[in-house]
């Protein structure tokens, strides 16, 4: 398909130069006027498409051109709307090591679609002139056309205003120090999630009246919009037997690729949701999808939910299959700092008090199972700081010419503390969906259905 899709990336020099708050500022701004209006994170983030959610009223979706590969611009085309507004990861040229390799830059290029950097001008004055120009002249195809200045006075911007003279990127406005309140929170995964922010509407709607008032929100509006036609082919996909997903999805576990949801109903699924902290047992199922999250915060009530932990042990035995990534790996272990989980695998996790794992891997099958055949490759994400002491032995993470075990697989499950994007092998994708089907048929002829 090829559509004009208006679009722009919102970056930044670096992180927590305050792109995220510039980003929903300028989100809740165009939706207050009335855009029907997309949201984007670059890179593999969870938290930020939450709150992009929050704000647009719509699910957001990663652009992550590692995950996804060659079909980054179908992805990007399923979930466009009218305007569609992306937001980078990091700084805009940091990507993979010492490259600008699946970088905001790197996504902006593969999707032709005009850069806006966000610019920490703080205890600068003059200097940031320089910054812009560095990044503006770093690559000779830079997709910059324009900056906002964040943490700066009305004074200082239009005397930099007065002075800047490059032709090709344009000064879009500025942003004020913000007081304390209002500011986003961090945790060690980058910002708290969604759903822990009381005032989240009351801070978006604050952004985007300061947006109106000190950026040029016409002069994005035009930029985006003339972003060239772009050509989306789209994966052939089969359409197969309807099934049914049980997803959870509470407070504990809300780490999800939306892409790999939609394409399980692409194939013919239906998404159920539950809650591992207040549902009484899973929903009837052909396959439990436990994501990631935050489950060591919520660790005292998901051991006191007796019933959903025997309910979903129960479904295993069953015969049920279970993906589970991360936090919800984490759940089907015996034991998370000490409280009883679902005892599915016989692992105990804990806290390391470090960064255990951060960056793209890719994972390496070593026997058939439930992703799989033998020897197939999928890509993934990992950031956890948390470890157990059993990670799987049944696939291979390569990362920097080096690999390691992880990952309990057999040919009902599949668990470990990566992230799998589902577009990075799609062949796996319709094998899991199958498999899924063919375990369902042995438990219908088992009990006589």
């Amino acid at each position: 398909m090829e559509g004009s899709f208006a679009r722009l990336m919102i970056s930044g020099t670096n992180s927590g130069c305050g792109k995220t708050t510039v980003f929903c500022a300028i989100l809740q701004a165009l939706k207050n006027r009335g855009q029907d209006v997309a949201a984007f994170k670059c890179g593999p983030d969870y938290i930020d498409p939450m709150f992009h959610a929050r704000v647009v009223g719509a699910p957001s979706a990663n652009l992550d051109s590692f995950l996804s590969g060659e079909w980054l611009p179908a992805l990007f085309a399923d979930s466009a709307r009218e305007i569609n507004l992306a937001e980078g990861a990091m700084g805009y040229y940091d990507g993979m090591g010492q490259e600008a390799k699946h970088s905001a830059y790197d996504v902006a290029s593969r999707l032709q679609m005009p850069a806006v950097l966000v610019v920490d001008g703080k205890g600068s004055s003059l200097s940031v002139l320089a910054v812009l120009q560095g990044f503006l002249r770093f690559k000779e195809k830079s997709g910059i056309r324009g900056f906002i200045l964040n943490r700066v006075t009305q004074k200082t911007y239009e005397g930099l205003k007065a002075l800047w003279k490059e032709k090709d990127a344009k000064l879009y406005g500025y942003f004020p120090a913000l007081p304390e309140e209002y500011g986003l929170k961090s945790r060690h995964l980058g910002l708290v999630t969604a759903g822990e922010v009381e005032n989240l509407r009351e801070m978006t709607q604050y952004f985007a009246r300061q947006a109106e008032q000190t950026l040029d929100i016409d002069g994005l509006i035009s930029l985006a919009h003339s972003a060239p036609a772009l050509s989306a082919a789209q994966p052939p996909l089969p359409k197969l037997e309807k099934m049914r997903f049980a997803v959870a999805r509470d407070e504990a576990f809300c780490f999800y690729y939306e892409d790999n949801l939609r394409l399980l109903q692409k194939l013919g699924g239906e998404i159920v949701t539950f809650s591992p902290l207040r549902d009484a047992q899973v929903p009837q199922a052909d396959c439990l999808y436990l994501g990631g999250g935050y489950p060591e915060l919520y660790a005292d009530a998901l051991e006191k939910n007796v019933s959903m932990r025997e309910s979903i042990r129960a479904a295993v035995k069953s015969g049920v299959p279970v993906f589970a990534e991360c936090g919800g790996f984490m759940y089907l272990n015996a034991l998370l700092d000490g409280r009883e989980m679902c005892g599915v695998l016989g692992g105990e996790c804990v806290n390391r008090g470090r960064l255990v794992r951060f960056g793209y891997t890719e994972l390496e099958l070593r026997r058939d199972c439930l992703l799989g055949p033998a020897g197939s490759r999928l890509r993934a994400h990992e950031f956890h700081y948390y470890d157990c002491t059993d990670n799987g032995s049944d696939a291979l993470a390569y990362r920097g010419g080096e690999s390691r075990p992880c990952m309990a697989a057999t040919e009902s499950l599949a668990a470990g503390f990566p992230h799998i994007h589902f577009y990075g092998n799609l062949a796996c994708a319709e094998y899991f969906y199958r498999k899924c089907l063919e375990l369902r048929r042995k438990r219908n002829e088992t009990h006589g259905n």
